[in-house]
C-alpha cells in the first residue's frame, strides 16, 4: 500500500474517534444545560427574555471557540499531562536524534535498553523478498522477531527466495482473526499473551466493553502460536513497601534516584505504543512515589484511559505517572517524599486487571523506566 495512503488511513481513523468523543461529550453537557434552562424559564416565564437573548449570543460565541479548537487541532484542556487533552498517551513521542545528542541525560538514557520509537505501523503488510535477503535481515528491518515472520507465513525453516511474498506484522507476535465465542481473555490465553497488551495495541480497536467483533483481526503483541512453547517473562525482584499512607523516612523531593513503586510481575514492557511498563499484582498493594516531588495530577480528569492516576513533578525535568489506581491518598499541590504511598494498585480506566501502569518522562519525552528504576 502507498505509504501516504496508509498514513492518511491511520490519521482519519484516529481523527474520527477523537471527533466522536468530543461530539458526545459536548452533546451530553448541552442536554443537561438545556434541561436546566427550560426548567428555569418555565418557572419565571418572560422575566428572562433579554437575558436569555444575550446569553444565547455569548453561548454561540463560546461554542465557536470550542469547536474551532476541536476542528483546528487545538485543545481547551492542557495536554501537559498524560491522559489529559488531545495527546494520545499510548504513543511514545517521536524523538529527534539531535535532541538526544545535545542533552546529556537523554543521551545516557536512550541506549540499548531504551527503544527510540519508530513510525507506527497499523497493518500487516506484504514484503517481496529481494536478492540477498535473509529472514533475520528482514526481521531486523521491520523490527520484529524472526519467529513472528515464520508464524505469519507458515514457514518451518529460514529458507526464503527472491520474489517470495511475506506477511509482516507491525510488532512481534501473532495475528488472530476473531471467531464466534472469542473474548479478550480466551484469545490472550490461547496465545500465552496479556489481555492488557492486546487492548493497549492502538490499532486493535477494542471497545471499552471489551466485546470483540467476529471477523476482526487482532494483533497479539508477544503472543506465540498454541503449538509453540510459552515464552518466559522476566520479572522484577519484589519490592517490599509500606502498605498504606504515612510519613516515610526517605529522601527529600527531587533526589534523582528512582525506586520501584510497588511489587508484582512485569507484564508489559516499554514500546512505541506503550510508553511505560505494567506491573501486575492481584492483591492490589500500595503504590509509592519513585522519587520525591510535587503532585500535579490526582484523580481521573478525563474519565477515560488511565483511570485514577497520580502525576508527580520531580522538579528536575522528570515527571512520573502512576495509573489505574483504585484509591488515591494525595492531592494536587502536595509535596511527597520518595517511598511515600500515593494510592493503591487497581484496575480503573481501560484496564483488564489489577496492575500499575508507570511512565517516566524527562523534559516531556517518555523514557524506558527499566533504564532508570533501581
Amino acid at each position: 500500500m502507498n505509504p501516504v495512503l496508509s498514513d492518511l488511513k491511520v490519521f482519519l481513523k484516529f481523527f474520527l474517534k477523537y471527533l466522536r468523543r468530543r461530539v458526545v461529550l459536548f452533546a451530553s453537557h448541552f442536554e443537561a444545560f438545556k434541561n436546566l434552562s427550560v426548567d428555569l424559564l418555565m418557572f419565571k416565564r418572560g422575566v428572562f427574555q433579554k437575558r436569555v437573548w444575550h446569553g444565547s449570543m455569548i453561548g454561540l460565541s463560546a461554542f465557536g471557540i470550542v469547536t474551532s479548537g476541536i476542528f483546528g487541532g487545538q485543545t481547551i484542556i492542557s495536554s501537559s499531562f498524560p491522559g489529559v487533552g488531545g495527546q494520545d498517551p499510548r504513543f511514545v513521542d517521536t524523538v529527534d536524534p539531535e535532541v538526544i545528542k545535545n542533552d546529556p541525560v537523554l543521551n545516557s538514557l536512550f541506549d540499548t535498553r531504551t527503544q527510540i520509537s519508530q513510525k507506527p505501523r497499523a497493518e500487516i503488510i506484504e514484503y517481496e523478498v529481494q536478492t540477498g535477503d535473509t529472514l533475520s535481515g528482514i526481521a531486523g528491518k521491520f523490527d520484529v522477531s524472526t519467529d513472528t515472520i515464520k508464524w505469519a507465513n507458515d514457514l518451518t525453516g529460514v529458507a526464503i527466495k527472491p520474489g517470495q511474498i511475506l506477511k509482516i506484522l507491525p510488532v512481534s507476535g501473532v495475528a488472530h482473526k476473531v471467531v464466534s465465542g472469542d473474548n479478550l481473555e480466551s484469545v490472550a490465553k490461547k496465545y500465552f499473551a496479556e489481555q492488557q497488551a492486546i487492548m493497549d495495541f492502538p490499532f486493535n480497536d477494542v471497545p471499552d466493553d471489551f466485546k470483540l467483533k467476529v471477523g476482526q483481526v487482532l494483533i497479539i503483541p508477544d503472543g506465540v502460536p498454541p503449538k509453540a512453547p510459552a515464552p518466559a517473562r522476566p520479572r522484577p525482584a519484589p519490592q517490599y513497601l509500606a502498605q498504606g499512607p504515612g510519613s516515610p523516612t526517605f529522601e527529600a523531593p527531587g533526589g534523582g534516584n528512582f525506586i520501584w513503586p510497588t511489587n508484582g510481575g512485569l507484564t508489559q514492557y516499554f514500546s512505541w505504543y506503550h510508553p511505560g511498563i505494567d506491573v501486575a499484582n492481584r492483591v492490589g498493594p500500595g503504590v509509592a512515589a519513585s522519587d520525591g516531588g510535587t503532585v500535579v495530577v490526582s484523580g481521573w480528569p478525563d474519565n477515560y484511559g488511565f483511570g485514577n492516576r497520580v502525576v508527580l513533578d520531580h522538579g528536575n525535568g522528570y515527571k512520573t505517572t502512576y495509573a489505574h489506581l483504585s484509591n488515591i491518598y494525595v492531592t494536587v499541590g502536595q509535596t511527597v517524599s520518595r517511598g511515600q504511598i500515593l494510592g493503591q494498585m487497581g484496575s480503573t480506566g481501560r484496564s483488564t486487571g489489577t496492575h500499575l501502569h508507570l511512565e517516566i518522562r524527562y523534559k516531556g519525552i517518555a523514557v524506558n523506566p527499566l533504564a532508570i528504576l533501581k
